[in-house]
């Protein structure tokens, strides 16, 4: 027994050897069982599943078990990765619709929703409020298939979020802008600049689910696909149908069995010609049931839901165009103000000019008698008064001639 024992013991333990390939080997089957790890971890995720009755569970699944379950493309789950920032998005497929709105991503099929798990506010609250409206309308008659009161939900809450962000951004930046207007300061300006940011961010994203929105009422192609409920309603039916055909072909070839054969039937064509054209004829109608509905009514009923949102996330993109417009024309007026100010300078500067040329002849009148020359005019005392008095009143009236000129020019009103 402890022979045996000892080689299986010493093959699982890594030990040094005099080429060091024994370590490598160790260290690769590690790593290979690491990445594995990583790889299984990372396929399954948390998913929270609600059915029609309104109950919810936990799931976790992997993305090639939600793609068989609902036919999707690899490129439909992308959208709903948490990993990824991906625009606003609401696609109709085959058998599910693919919702992406904000931090709202699910999976909606016509008798389940696939929703992912999060801790989020808004997730919480989808589930929270489906589960109770379901449980709510069981007994009720509602006209509403159920993949459009999921889809009806998302976009209400999608919406009542961004609406909220909204008004919370005219709250912050409306009294900044007013302070702003009245004192210009750098610490407001770089507020203003940090929440002009957040708006146009704010504005991208609802004019995303604006322009999602829109484009599904333009099309009623992808309306009609989204709805889920008659087609899986069409499908059973066709099934139905199919399994009754079957039994009654069933019985005639029994019965048939039990006759003697004639040679009319001998003449008919081959059994096999005839049961690759019945499977033609069966995929064709098969293919015709899952494609979209083309009831004029159930289109008329989603473009009602959808033109409803349309309006509540127009009116919330029109806020944010009313909260730019005023931020704009804040700068326009902070522009100005900068504009006059500077202005001012200007004019400042000019006056200034203008004393400064005016006292520089007294500066040459004072150069000009500094020189050491011979002159009579040194013998009288009162001709020092005389030279003051005549230059100070040819400054003076030097200078008003150029207030005079600056006026007529219309450089600055005086």
């Amino acid at each position: 027994m402890d022979k045996e024992r000892g080689p299986t013991a010493r093959s699982n333990f890594c030990e040094p050897t005099s080429n060091g390939m024994f370590i490598s080997d160790c260290y690769f089957n590690r790593d290979m069982g690491l990445s594995g790890l990583k790889k299984r971890g990372h396929g399954s995720r948390s998913w929270i599943k609600i059915d029609q009755d309104g109950t919810s569970k936990v799931l976790e699944l992997d993305k090639s078990s939600i793609m068989r379950h609902c036919s999707l493309p690899s490129r439909d789950l992308r959208l709903l990765d948490p990993l990824f920032i991906y625009p606003s998005t609401i696609l109709g497929r085959e058998k599910a619709i693919v919702v992406s709105l904000e931090q709202i991503r699910c999976i909606i099929t016509a008798d389940e929703v696939i929703l992912m798990n999060s801790l989020d506010g808004c997730v919480v609250q989808y589930e929270s409020e489906l589960c109770k409206r379901l449980q709510t309308n069981r007994d009720q008659n509602d006209n509403l298939p159920f993949e459009f009161r999921a889809l009806e939900l998302a976009l209400e809450l999608t919406c009542m979020s961004l609406d909220a962000q909204v008004k919370q951004l005219e709250l912050e930046i409306y009294p900044v802008l007013d302070e702003l207007a009245s004192s210009i300061n750098t610490l407001i300006l770089e507020r203003v600049r940090r929440l002009k940011g957040h708006l146009l961010a704010l504005t991208q994203r609802v004019q995303k689910v604006r322009d999602e929105i829109e484009q599904l009422m333009d099309d009623d192609d992808d309306m009609a696909e989204m709805y889920l409920t008659e087609k899986q309603q069409r499908l059973d039916a066709y099934s139905s149908d199919r399994y009754a055909q079957m039994d009654f072909s069933e019985g005639r070839r029994l019965g048939s069995k039990s006759e003697p054969a004639s040679p009319v039937g001998s003449l008919s064509g081959p059994p096999k010609l005839q049961r690759a054209f019945s499977s033609i004829v069966s995929s064709s109608r098969q293919s015709s049931v899952l494609s979209s509905s083309s009831s004029g009514e159930n289109i008329d009923q989603l473009e009602m839901l959808l033109e409803a949102y349309f309006v509540v996330i127009d009116n919330t993109l029109n806020k944010l165009s009313s909260l730019k417009e005023y931020i704009d024309d804040t700068e326009d007026l902070i522009n100005i103000k900068l504009g006059n100010v500077q202005n001012q300078l200007i004019q400042f500067e000019l006056l200034l000019a203008a004393a400064t040329f005016v006292v520089t002849i007294f500066a040459v009148v004072t150069g000009i008698f500094g020189m050491n020359f011979a002159t009579s005019i040194f013998d009288y005392p009162s001709m020092f008064h005389w030279v003051l008095a005549v230059t100070g009143i040819f400054c003076i009236g030097l200078y008003l001639s150029f207030l005079y000129y600056f006026r007529h020019k219309k450089v600055f009103p005086l």
